[in-house]
């Protein structure tokens, strides 16, 4: 299914927990001088606009970073929030880096970025954003490219698998494919990020990734209120496997600060 586009969600809460971990995990990472692989399977456009029509229309930007900056919870320091201010300088106050853009702020030249994303609306726009990064972007199946793709030469890396969980099948086979991934590539730091429906549709697929006893895991969920009436999604969660020093203590912070609202 080719339906979901990220633009009518960017900048949300689910965001908010995510990318501040992926911020937090890539400057760890980057703090060493060895070079690393980067990947994504689902990338998206990754650049969006929070003032677009259908920002505007959900509303949950307005919920999620827009909300959480006016709180303070994230100085300027803070990895996430030097990105954004580097994204807003170059593109403008209203614009919001999908997970590509977040890391292309900071990646280093060595770095290589390699991104999946099969919308084709969405991969234009991703070629587009991403023009001079020197990211690799691919209009191909995310799952296919990384399992091609590994292990890669550096073989240091993260990789942020990242699906809209429209198939349902998806909670099924990733369990699977993780745990396929990390023989291929032991090093490599995996990042699962998944929603929490009030359907508990996670549930099973956490239970069964657990069971693996795959090794440096991190599960880190968050709660909040639905974006609106009727909305499904009350949480958001990110499972880490070879977890980054140091992305535990955000882990904490963050859960303490979501804990708030």
């Amino acid at each position: 299914m080719l339906s979901y586009q990220h633009i009518y969600h960017a900048g949300n809460l689910a965001d908010v927990q995510k990318h501040a971990l992926l911020a937090r995990m890539l400057t760890y990472m980057t703090a060493k001088d060895k070079p690393l692989s980067y990947f994504e399977t689902h990338a998206g456009r990754g650049l969006y606009a929070l003032d677009a029509d259908e920002s505007l229309k959900t509303g949950e930007a307005a919920a999620g970073i827009d909300a959480v900056e006016a709180l303070g919870w994230f100085p300027e320091d803070h990895p996430y929030a030097v990105a954004l201010a580097q994204v807003r300088a170059r593109f403008g106050d209203r614009s919001y880096p999908g997970s590509p853009m977040l890391a292309a702020q900071l990646l280093r030249p060595q770095d290589r970025m390699t991104l999946a994303e099969l919308h084709p609306r969405e991969f234009e726009a991703l070629k587009q954003s991403l023009s001079g990064s020197g990211a690799r972007c691919l209009k191909q199946d995310g799952f296919g490219m990384l399992l091609a793709e590994t292990p890669p030469e550096p073989r240091r890396g993260l990789v942020l698998i990242d699906p809209s969980y429209e198939l349902k099948s998806d909670y099924d086979m990733l369990p699977d494919f993780v745990a396929k991934l990390h023989r291929k590539w032991n090093v490599g730091v995996v990042a699962l990020w998944y929603p929490i429906l009030t359907s508990g549709a996670h549930q099973p697929m956490l239970k069964v990734l657990e069971a693996r006893n795959l090794p440096g895991a991190l599960r880190h969920e968050v709660q909040f209120g639905p974006a609106r009436p009727g909305h499904r999604m009350i949480g958001s969660g990110l499972y880490v496997i070879n977890t980054p020093y140091g992305t535990h203590d955000e882990a904490d912070r963050l859960s303490d600060l979501f804990a708030t609202l």
